[in-house]
């Protein structure tokens, strides 16, 4: 088998913000082509003095760069996540390398939350959910079920809804990293 052939899959980041807390989650479980070849991957960490919560899904090395491309932009615009958000997508949107990379992140801080793509895109979500990678839209509807009828918080909420994305998708497992802010 060839490199081209060997696809990464899988990945469920979610974030939400709910009851004045944000809380991201991502499962641990990388997959080669069928196979499960590591349980335990750290997928969301804080940045920018843990000050800024990150999540990301796709390939581990371009999600990483990204992730540090970030950084770097926040510590440029003084911890401007929105301005710094909107940068990193049009540098990775017109620069040659960097439109190779293959990922998709969660960024967000106490008062904004973007999915960040190589599309160019700078979403903001409406009610403050967003869920990426392949379990990512199920994470999504589960935590919006829970967020509008239950009164569990917002950790509660996504370890549920994370489970209930890992019994649904494939590419999704139980070991799930939780970061908070």
């Amino acid at each position: 088998m060839s490199d081209s052939n060997m696809k990464f899959h899988g990945t469920t980041i979610l974030a939400i913000r709910h009851k004045d807390k944000l809380v991201v989650a991502g499962d641990g479980q990388v997959t080669l082509n069928n196979n499960i070849i590591k349980h335990h991957a750290k997928k969301v960490r804080k940045i920018y003095n843990d000050k800024i919560i990150v999540g990301f899904a796709g390939a581990t090395a371009d999600a990483l760069n990204l992730s540090e491309r970030l950084e770097a932009k926040l510590e440029r615009y003084n911890g401007n996540l929105t301005r710094s958000a909107v940068e990193l997508a049009r540098d990775w949107r017109t620069d040659k390398y960097l439109r190779r990379l293959e990922a998709i992140m969660i960024a967000a801080d106490e008062a904004r939350m973007f999915l960040v793509s190589g599309s160019g895109d700078v979403i903001e979500p409406d009610e403050g959910i967003i869920g990426i990678g392949s379990g990512g839209v199920s994470a999504q509807a589960a935590a919006t079920a829970l967020i509008r009828h239950t009164d569990m918080d917002a950790r509660n909420i996504v370890e549920e809804a994370m489970r209930i994305a890992g019994s649904i998708c494939v590419f999704t497992n139980d070991s799930i990293t939780i970061e908070e802010l």
